[in-house]
């Protein structure tokens, strides 16, 4: 999975689980079940504007328990984590972000290419190469640019046949669209395993 599927993943999860929050939150203190006459279903959070969170017999309940208090300063502490995370991933970046396209004739004249759009052009087209399962490709290098990719081929997948693969397809026609006489690329294989057919405990025939 790419980077940015994984970011429009985290961030429809995180959007969606926040909407259906906010949405029950304020329908149960304008006291919208009340006026249409709705009955929820018992343990219906935010049923109405006078409802706590944790009632105090839930609350001395859980509380009585060893794993509770761990658990309560734990998760908030992994869920801040992983959100600063998240956001020193976005913002820190090893490659360059643009990418300099000269243009034959043009005196004055600089194009500029996000390094992401070079970036998932490998990708899409190094996927559809025979084999291929999955594929990871960075912009790195300043002046001089360098790809890097991963790519993870199905079970019995030729090593060699790939590498000839991506650099007749991928990696010369992003090096003829940047203008480039070269292009350095780094390739790292990995091979999936074939999977073990589960063999049955009965012997052929026995019902």
């Amino acid at each position: 999975m790419s980077r940015s599927a994984v970011n429009r993943t985290i961030l429809a999860v995180v959007g969606l689980t926040v909407l259906v929050t906010g949405v029950l939150a304020l329908a149960g203190g304008l006291d919208l079940y009340g006026r249409l006459g709705v009955t929820t279903p018992v343990g219906w959070p935010f049923s109405s504007p006078h409802q706590r969170v944790l009632s105090d017999g839930a609350r001395n309940h859980w509380s009585s328990m060893d794993w509770w208090w761990p658990v309560v300063l734990a998760v908030p502490a992994v869920l801040i984590a992983g959100g600063l995370w998240w956001i020193y991933a976005q913002l820190h970046r090893t490659g360059p972000t643009m990418v300099e396209v000269p243009v034959p004739d043009g005196t004055g004249v600089a194009l500029r290419l996000r390094s992401k759009a070079l970036e998932d052009a490998i990708e899409t087209e190094a996927v559809a190469l025979p084999d291929v399962e999955r594929v990871t490709a960075k912009v790195g290098g300043g002046r001089r640019l360098t790809v890097r990719t991963a790519v993870r081929l199905g079970p019995g997948g030729g090593v060699g046949e790939a590498v000839a693969a991506l650099d007749a397809g991928p990696f010369t026609h992003a090096r003829s669209s940047l203008g480039l006489t070269e292009l350095p690329a780094e390739v790292r294989l990995k091979v999936a395993e074939r999977r073990r057919q589960r063999r049955s405990a009965r012997p052929p025939g026995v019902g």
